[in-house]
């Protein structure tokens, strides 16, 4: 079978271009008078400045949107960790109560071995009667002044004592062994009398009670004052 004559397709004379003279024309051009310039200089230049100005309205109006696009990202970011952050909190709520129990029992226990203003008379006593019972000697025993804390007092005492290093120990054992919080500090251990098998033993007890809550809102009230003197 023949196959069929096709006709010829016509040849496209593509026009050639003249880059010298496209060049003359560039140099020759007068800034002055656009409309005298040759056509192809005009439509290069022409094209060159819409492409221009369809870049830069591009890369503005992009980097706009790049801005906007990477703060939505970190606000969807910092969205999903709050979201965990919640998440884990309301899987753990339980937990979390529980331990919030136990923390105030914890709590109410060791305010429990602090003593209130009318008990501290009879802390004293105690401290004083632990030494006599040990056969310790006190040459001083001065309660000083009464500092208060956040929802606690702490009242210093001035100990001199004399006695036997055995007899110190079991007073220290002693003074541990007390329902109320007592602290042995600053304790100096020197020889006392000519034998020097007697010893003065210097330190400060420390005891502590609680606030009420008069005393609490007194302490608050005097802090308030104390910070606005203070930005004045």
């Amino acid at each position: 079978m023949k196959k069929p004559n096709l006709p010829a397709l016509p040849k496209i004379n593509m026009p050639k271009v003249d880059f010298r003279q496209l060049a003359d024309d560039f140099k020759t051009l007068d800034p002055k008078d656009p409309g005298a310039w040759p056509l192809v200089p005009r439509i290069i230049i022409l094209t060159g400045m819409f492409l221009g100005l369809l870049a830069a309205a591009a890369w503005f109006g992009w980097n706009a949107q790049n801005e906007e696009l990477e703060f939505k990202h970190q606000e969807e970011t910092k969205l999903k960790d709050e979201w965990l952050n919640k998440k884990k909190q309301a899987i753990n709520l339980d937990e979390h109560i529980n331990q919030l129990a136990e923390i105030e029992r914890s709590f109410g226990a060791l305010l429990k071995q602090l003593p209130n203003a009318a008990e501290m008379e009879s802390l004293l006593i105690d401290i004083n009667q632990a030494g006599l019972g040990r056969g310790l000697q006190f040459e001083l025993f001065k309660p000083g002044t009464e500092a208060s804390r956040d929802f606690y007092a702490e009242l210093p005492i001035t100990l001199n004592v004399t006695g036997s290093y055995h007899d110190f120990g079991a007073f220290a054992g002693d003074i541990a062994k007390l329902s109320r919080i007592v602290t042995l500090n600053d304790i100096n251990v020197t020889p006392s009398g000519k034998s020097g098998e007697t010893l003065m033993l210097v330190a400060t007890a420390k005891t502590f009670r609680y606030l009420d809550e008069a005393e609490v809102a007194e302490q608050k009230r005097k802090e308030r004052e104390k910070t606005k003197g203070a930005k004045k």
